[in-house]
């Protein structure tokens, strides 16, 4: 009996330290691999049309562009595309906006790792 193919993650994140500690999470995953880490909402685009992920998780803010942009330059090419927004801020108005843009969810970076694998599951089943 064959595992079944693993959920595709890019990570979107211009800190080290935080993407070390998403790698680290999603990599301990039996049914996750992460398959890129861009750093800029422009690197995060190129990527997505290449690697084509389940998954996208972006930050709010990015040194080039902000993650609202970026998801919506995704989703013109990529209407499916399934995208949770990272943010540190609980009730943002750009989180709503980032919601309106076409992210399908959204998490605080200072949610447990828990969570986040959950809502990477729950969007990639189509919740």
């Amino acid at each position: 009996m064959s595992d079944p193919t693993p959920i595709r993650v890019l990570t979107v994140d211009d800190h080290p330290l935080f993407q070390e500690g998403i790698a680290a999470i999603i990599n301990h995953q039996s049914d996750m691999q992460l398959v890129a880490q861009p750093t800029t909402g422009n690197e995060a685009i190129q990527k997505f049309r290449e690697l084509q992920p389940d998954v996208t998780l972006m930050d709010l803010r990015l040194p080039d562009m902000s993650g609202i942009d970026t998801i919506i330059a995704i989703r013109r090419e990529f209407p499916e595309a399934r995208i949770i927004m990272l943010t540190t801020f609980e009730n943002d108005v750009a989180t709503q906006r980032a919601l309106q843009a076409g992210a399908r969810g959204y998490l605080l970076k200072s949610m447990p790792p828990k969570a986040l694998v959950a809502m990477i599951r729950q969007v990639y089943a189509g919740e």
